[in-house]
């Protein structure tokens, strides 16, 4: 562009300030949002890729094939002889790793303190080649002895001395010396590798079942120089497992595969993050940016006209077609550009506030970005300027010049404009209707019924620590019934957050052939459902009166008695919890059904609900890994008196108290983060098209004052002239009602059919949503009505 170019362009922006204004700080807005959604992306999808030759490591998924189990599918975790055994009919590289995330604790002064430890093979470094800062990592490992530790933690316990050689006491199994032979670097915020602290697997299996097929202890990684050959060995999977596994299990009902370790953390069950919410969060980011191209594109189309004579008189002085449309192209990436730099600046201002919202910690990557934003440039001002230059440089001079008036596109022109507004508007609407449907969901799993009550209720878990032994157990849950506030104490093997652990077993039916409906199982103890505030559906809980209740105590032979869950119910073949009462299930195991109780949900809403049987025992110390306390009055303060007996009675074992709704809480943060952002893009999204419509109201309401006068001079009221303009442009805010509700029903049913727990996709949504947008269309546009209805007729028809 020459100079005459651009002083001819900086008139036409400082001539009209606020079409200027509106037309880049539309299209900045959605620059900006594009750009943040962008970074979240790039983030999610970046995990891993850290580590030196990520592609070549495959986490090895154990894949269930049980009839009747909802679980069934690929799961994280494998057998802890996996390795092993596969090392006896391949030549394999490979490691494993047990624990991670608050997989042990370091204890100092006779105090435990919670830490990220995992217990790996000595192999480790031929799989994952972290980046050392001291030591030698494989050295380290090969000696039963020696632990690895990050930088961070190194400085928390040595401060700036060298913790090299220096010694620790870890529990990961059980408290033991390790000598600290290296430290490695921090890991990044991208890795699901969540160790702070590493120390070797024990040499001998730490319980007999660690080689039985069917257990899952740790997670197991294999290393493949190509993904050729990672397919080649996962094929060899189902003869290995027939080889192996017969004698634990049904080798039909167990499956082995690879998942490439950076796919795992947008991989359900596999990590933390969620596919599907971003993938959602990149279509918002894009079609925030298409929305606000819409916007440029349709503005600069309407503002186009206003320029013919200028394109006539440079006809008429000599320029040709392709001079001018070098011209308009040229101006219309220089307008962009400017809206990319404005973008830029209101995306490193806002990303506080969405690293706030998102609990993320993004920022911009500089070198990435001005080069992806130059392109962004190149091709926006190509698409949002080729139509104005063309249309533009088609008008004959002669005829241009002769009007009394500037060209406006003709009905063409306005039909492209209304296409335009549609499309907009259509987008606009989906993005409230997902708004709208993703705050009510992310509410109600909230605050949905659990089963049972969760407000003043805390969950203490680790009291089956081999420290603390059956007989501390039992005097630190009676010191825990004296601690004020503490009304009850139940105790169990699991509990809310998914605390303790977990166990299944086939129930058989009598009369019916076949190992029977797969059932959870519940061993708990006496003030387990009082605790809870659980009531009965039908029959009566547990008493100690009942000699039968209490399976501890049970005479041999005699059926046991057990409580079901209402899911249970059908699953046993009754038609209802009254049914269930005083039936036999079980087959040489005999259940007799004594109650049955609400559906009890401790773990995502997510997560599909299991149907459940409870066993009492009455010799807590045996099996209880959980106690569940209801307190009354501050839970704060009830906390504290706990956490004090605990510090006091067992302080080699890191507490885990929590109240019941913290334990939830983080099966609630991704989603609601999730929302949030979906709520910022969706309403800048919905922004950018009011100032759109804005604008075009204002440019077709000036072309039409000529108009509006010869009316207002025929005899049209004020009212009159309102509904006509009005009307005009609630039209195609109508019809975009088409484009957005089938996009934001299917988009909607998806992602709800990722949550067992679930509200319905109501048309309450949709029709909120469309009148949102009609109310909002009417009042954009609404000001510049009242002021064209309000001219006088004299002064509209000498308006030029």
């Amino acid at each position: 562009m020459n100079r005459f170019a651009l002083l001819s362009l900086y008139r036409s922006l400082t001539r009209h300030k606020l079409h200027a204004a509106l037309n880049i700080g539309g299209l900045a807005v959605g620059i900006a949002v594009f750009l943040v959604l962008s970074l979240y992306v790039r983030f999610e999808t970046s995990f891993e890729t850290w580590l030196p030759k990520h592609d070549q490591i495959y986490l090895v998924q154990t894949v269930w094939k049980l009839p009747g189990n909802p679980y069934n599918g690929p799961q994280p975790e494998s057998m802890g002889g996996l390795l092993d055994e596969m090392r006896q009919d391949f030549r394999v590289v490979g490691t494993r790793v047990n624990g991670g995330e608050g997989g042990g604790s370091v204890i100092r002064n006779g105090i435990a303190t919670r830490e990220d430890v995992a217990q790996v093979d000595p192999s480790f470094f031929d799989v994952f080649d972290l980046p050392m800062v001291r030591g030698d990592g494989r050295l380290a490992l090969s000696t039963p002895t020696g632990a690895l530790i990050s930088e961070s933690l190194a400085r928390k316990y040595f401060g700036s001395s060298d913790p090299v050689g220096q010694s620790m006491t870890i529990n990961a199994n059980g408290p033991l010396r390790y000598r600290v032979a290296g430290v490695f670097r921090d890991l990044p915020a991208n890795t699901e590798r969540h160790f702070t602290i590493l120390v070797p697997l024990p040499r001998t299996p730490p319980n007999p079942q660690w080689l039985h097929w069917g257990s899952t202890a740790l997670s197991t990684y294999l290393r493949f120089e190509t993904p050729a050959a990672a397919r080649a060995f996962e094929q060899k999977m189902p003869a290995f497992i027939a080889r192996h596994v017969s004698n634990d299990m049904d080798p039909h009902h167990i499956g082995l595969t690879l998942l490439p370790i950076d796919q795992a953390h947008l991989t359900p069950d596999m990590g933390e993050g969620s596919r599907l919410t971003v993938v959602t969060l990149g279509l918002v980011g894009v079609l925030t940016l298409l929305i606000a191209i819409v916007n440029y594109i349709n503005l600069a189309t309407a503002r186009a006209g206003l320029r013919a004579r200028e394109v006539a008189m440079r006809k008429v002085l000599g320029a040709d077609r392709v001079m001018l449309i070098r011209q308009f192209l040229g101006e219309a990436m220089l307008t962009v550009a400017i809206a990319a730099l404005f973008g830029l600046i209101i995306a490193e201002l806002g990303l506080p506030m969405v690293n706030a919202a998102g609990g993320l910690s993004l920022t911009v990557p500089y070198l990435t970005v001005v080069p992806a934003l130059a392109l962004l440039v190149l091709v926006v001002g190509i698409a949002a300027g080729f139509y104005p230059a063309v249309l533009l440089a088609r008008f004959p001079a002669a005829s241009v010049l002769a009007s009394a008036r500037s060209p406006g596109g003709g009905r063409a022109g306005t039909r492209t404009r209304e296409a335009l507004v549609v499309v907009q508007f259509g987008l606009a609407i989906a993005f409230m209707i997902g708004t709208a449907v993703l705050v009510a969901q992310t509410r109600y799993v909230r605050h949905a019924d659990v089963g049972y009550e969760r407000q003043g209720l805390l969950i203490v878990g680790g009291l089956s620590d081999g420290q603390i032994g059956p007989a501390r157990a039992r005097a630190i849950v009676d010191a825990f019934r004296r601690v004020p506030g503490v009304v009850d104490i139940g105790i169990s093997n699991a509990g809310v957050g998914g605390s303790g652990t977990s166990s299944s077993d086939n129930v058989p039916l009598p009369g019916v052939a076949g190992f029977g409906p797969l059932l959870n199982w519940v061993d708990v103890g006496h003030g387990f459902f009082s605790s809870y505030g659980v009531k009965p559906l039908a029959g009566r809980l547990f008493d100690d009166a009942h000699r039968a209740d209490d399976n501890s105590k049970r005479p041999a032979g005699t059926a046991a008695n057990i409580i079901i869950s209402n899911m249970a119910v059908k699953s046993l073949g009754f038609a209802t919890p009254q049914d269930a009462i005083g039936k036999t299930v079980g087959g040489d195991r005999p259940r007799t059904i004594i109650g049955v109780v609400p559906d009890l949900r401790f773990r995502s809403p997510r997560d599909p609900l299991f149907p459940t049987y409870y066993y009492y025992r009455s010799d807590q110390p045996s099996f209880v890994t959980v106690a569940s306390l209801r307190v009354t009055g501050d839970p704060r303060e009830a906390l504290a008196g706990v956490r004090a007996i605990w510090l006091r009675m067992a302080p080699q074992v890191p507490f885990s108290g929590k109240s019941a709704d913290a334990r939830l809480e983080r099966y609630y943060e991704a989603d609601e983060r999730a929302t949030r952002l979906f709520g910022i893009g969706a309403g800048l999204a919905v922004v950018i098209g009011c100032v759109g419509l804005w604008g075009l109201a204002s440019f077709n309401t000036q072309r039409r004052i000529k108009e509006i006068g010869i009316r207002k001079a025929l005899g049209a009221s004020s009212t009159d002239i309102v509904r006509l303009l009005v009307g005009q442009f609630l039209r195609p805010v109508l019809i975009a009602n088409l484009l957005a509700w089938p996009l934001a029903f299917v988009a909607m049913r998806t992602w709800l059919a990722g949550f067992d727990d679930r509200i319905a996709l109501s048309p309450l949504y949709f029709v909120a949503a469309s009148l949102l947008a009609l109310a909002i269309a009417v009042l954009t546009v609404l000001g510049q009505s009242l002021r064209a209805s309000r001219a006088a007729p004299a002064w509209a028809l000498r308006h030029d």
